[in-house]
Parts: C-alpha cells; sequence; structure tokens
C-alpha cells in the first residue's frame, strides 16, 4: 500500500533485506541503495489507510464457514504456485477462497481455458465440453471467471466433478476477493468455492478496473501449464493471455473456426505464430506427458455417436454446414421453401440442433 512502491520495488527489498521487517527496519541511507530518495522516504510512513485495510482482512479472514476457506499466500510461503516463481513478476500475495481441501500446489497439470466474452453458440459450446473432457482426464481448468467462454468453461469444468472430491477448476479475477464481478456469475463463483478456488492477488476492496485485468491474464497464463483459446477477435484479451503462455515456454493452443466469424480471427492468427491447432482434447492431452488419454473419454468435439447419426438422417443439417446462414441461403442450396424451411428450422432448435443468430442467420451446435 506504500505508494510508489510497486512489484520490481518491493521484490528488490526482499532479496536485499529478506522478510518485510527486516525491510522496515533498515535506515533511510540502506533503503535508498535499493529504490529511489521518494520512494525510501515512502516507506518510513505508515501508508494511508493501512489499519482500515488490515481490519477488513482480517474480518475477511475470519468469515470461513462451510469447508470454504479464506487464505492469503505470500511470496515466500510454501504454498505459493511454484509456476508463478518461474515469472519475471510473480505477485507478492493472493488471496485465496474456496475448498480448503485444496491448494494452488496442485495445478502442476491444469490447462487455462480462455476465449470471448460474446462467444457464438458453437464456441460456448466448445469452451464448455472441452472443459469438461480436460476434467475428466483428471487436468484442473483454469479460467477467469468473465462472460462467454470463460464461465462456459469453469461449468464444463465442474461438470466433470460431479461430486468428487477434487480440485475442479480456479477462477483468477481482477478484482478484490469482497465481491463477485461480474455480478451475474454469483452462483458460478459459489459453486467454484466448493469444488474449486477463486484467486486475486488484488486487495479486498477493489473494484474491476480495466487496467487490472491484463494482469488478471499474467495468473492465467502462469498457473496453468498450457492455454487453450477457444475463440477470440484479433484485438481480444485472451491473446494477451496467449502471448504470455508462449513467452512462459509453455503450449498454446486454438481451435479453429469458421473463417467469415470475427470470433474466429484470433485463433487463426495464433495458429499461423505457432500455436497448435486443436480438434479434441487429445490434441491437448498428447503434448503434455505424462498425462495419457482416457480410453473411456469422450471426444470433446462433441461430434459423438447422436450428432453422426442426427447428419446421416437429416439432410438439412448437412446443408446448413458449420458456418453460420440464412434462410435465403438455405432455401437457395435446398430448393425448400420459406415455410418449409421456418418449419424445419423451428423443430430443429427446439431439438438442440441448431442455434438462432443475431441478424437472422442460424449455426449447428455441437450436438448437431
Amino acid at each position: 500500500m506504500t505508494p510508489g512502491i510497486g512489484d520490481g520495488a518491493a521484490r528488490r527489498l526482499l532479496a536485499a533485506f529478506g522478510l518485510p521487517d527486516g525491510i522496515f527496519a533498515q535506515p533511510p541511507a540502506a533503503l535508498r541503495e535499493v529504490v529511489s530518495l521518494a520512494q525510501a522516504e515512502a516507506l518510513l510512513q505508515p501508508p494511508p489507510g493501512l489499519q482500515a485495510q488490515i481490519d477488513q482482512t482480517w474480518q475477511w479472514l475470519q468469515a470461513a464457514d462451510g469447508g470454504v476457506s479464506r487464505r492469503i499466500v505470500t511470496l515466500g510461503d510454501s504454498g505459493y504456485p511454484a509456476s508463478l516463481l518461474e515469472m519475471a513478476d510473480p505477485p507478492l500475495m493472493l488471496y485465496v477462497l474456496g475448498a480448503a481441501d485444496f491448494d494452488l500446489t496442485q495445478l502442476g497439470h491444469s490447462i487455462a481455458v480462455v476465449g470471448s466474452r460474446n462467444p457464438t453458440p458453437q464456441g460456448a459450446t466448445n469452451a464448455r465440453s472441452f472443459a469438461r473432457a480436460l476434467g475428466e482426464a483428471g487436468l484442473p481448468v483454469v479460467s477467469g471467471l468473465a462472460l462467454g467462454v470463460d464461465g462456459a468453461a469453469h461449468q464444463g469444468a465442474l461438470d466433470a466433478a460431479g461430486d468428487a472430491p477434487r480440485l475442479a477448476t480456479v477462477a483468477v479475477v481482477g478484482t478484490g476477493l469482497d465481491r463477485v464481478y461480474p455480478a451475474r456469475h454469483r452462483d458460478l463463483a459459489h459453486r467454484i468455492t466448493l469444488q474449486g478456488l477463486i484467486v486475486s492477488e488484488l486487495p479486498l476492496g477493489t473494484p474491476p478496473l480495466t487496467q487490472n485485468f491484463p494482469k488478471r491474464n499474467r495468473l492465467i497464463a502462469g498457473l496453468a501449464r498450457g492455454t487453450l483459446v477457444v475463440e477470440a477477435a484479433l484485438q481480444s484479451g485472451s491473446l494477451i493471455t496467449a502471448r504470455l503462455t508462449s513467452e512462459q515456454g509453455k503450449e498454446v493452443f486454438a481451435i479453429p473456426g469458421s473463417i467469415h466469424s470475427p470470433q474466429s480471427r484470433g485463433c487463426h492468427a495464433l495458429i499461423r505464430q505457432g500455436a497448435k491447432l486443436v480438434e479434441s482434447v487429445n490434441d491437448i492431452l498428447e503434448e503434455l506427458p505424462p498425462l495419457q488419454p482416457r480410453a473411456a473419454a469422450t471426444p470433446a468435439s462433441g461430434n459423438g455417436s447422436t450428432a453422426a447419426v442426427a447428419t446421416d438422417e437429416d439432410p438439412l443439417l448437412e446443408a446448413l454446414g458449420h458456418d453460420p446462414v440464412s434462410l435465403d441461403a438455405l432455401s437457395a442450396r435446398t430448393g425448400w421453401s420459406a415455410a418449409a424451411l421456418q418449419a424445419k428450422m423451428l423443430e430443429l432448435e427446439l431439438d438442440g440442433h441448431i442455434a438462432r443468430l443475431p441478424g437472422g442467420l442460424f449455426q449447428r451446435t455441437a450436438i448437431g
């Protein structure tokens, strides 16, 4: 909380003087050998609001109940995740909320699943099904609790865990842990605290400020062994996470999509830059030895026997293809009247084989 002392200066001080007590015991001359004069002078005074922040944090720590624990893990703690220590800028502290039996050292084989806040129906389905398949293979899923792909990924990981007492998913957030952002994920956040963890490096009371989310993304990349990008536009925070993953020497995976979809362009750019093109969860697992795909795992693409039968039996789904398409285009492909198409499309939509998109477009879902 000391003004002017960022994480970089704090790490230099810790390296020079050891634990925080040792830093604050130093004379000004010793401090000035490590930090600037202004920073040294700031360290000699208690920062504004310090006692109120201590009181708020202490009350938050004491409020744990129902098997959900609240912890602070510091840079020197044995429970600090080793993967973050390999980063250039590991956080000094992590606030952790979640199941008491889990800790961040269990994330050695985790995979980050990230993507658009406004995915296509197929993108949301892919995120959930891939996360579930990763969970069934024993890999925790790390994401950011955002709308869209992040939320679907957390849900898929929780689906895979069922009632099993294991770490299913970790949500890294860009706010203090005394609030949930976005608010509509409050129920999802509660589920995660029962079968996973929610993590932040930000003090309690921190609101959802734009500048905090790139910092959040570096922790998602740092905690996981690799990152899967499901859907992303060219200007996307998910591409920041992918870049940070690559810079840390870890694997980046990307799911290709329609050449006509703006939400696929980020993934296609990643693939051109060397990310591994992913069609099933096995494409990820084979890059993560010694883990092996489970023989009974359902293909994460969702193209199982039910979908195959539906495709074989329904020529309209064949005509629809896998890209968004209008009724006029379908009419030209099939020769059906608009009225006949409307009736059949409604039937397929109610059965879950297609989804209705903005602009009067339709697209097949994973089961279709």
